[in-house]
């Protein structure tokens, strides 16, 4: 997948996670700010890694604002984004 425009998903209220996806050059390039980030920093960047591996992206600077966001959560935000910033509304969510 080919990022055509900046997107956002998710809010900062708690529990959430804002996500941003621009167009990158240098491989997976991730921000990341959390409450949280000694206890779960690697965890996080690397859900929102796999995710975007899993969707064919390899090029992306995402920034991830994060106030204790499950796994779950921060897929979801990752493919909204995702699929905000390629244009498209060809959604395949997994189970």
């Amino acid at each position: 997948m080919e990022i055509k425009k900046a997107s956002t998903a998710g809010t900062l209220e708690s529990s959430d996670i804002m996500i941003l996806l621009d167009r990158g050059d240098n491989g997976i390039d991730i921000e990341l700010k959390s409450s949280v980030l000694y206890q779960f920093g690697d965890q996080i960047r690397a859900v929102i890694e796999q995710t975007l591996l899993e969707a064919g992206v390899h090029n992306v600077m995402v920034i991830a604002t994060d106030r204790g966001a499950l796994d779950c959560t921060i897929k979801a935000r990752v493919l909204t984004a995702l699929h905000r910033a390629v244009e498209t509304t060809d959604y395949k969510w997994g189970v």
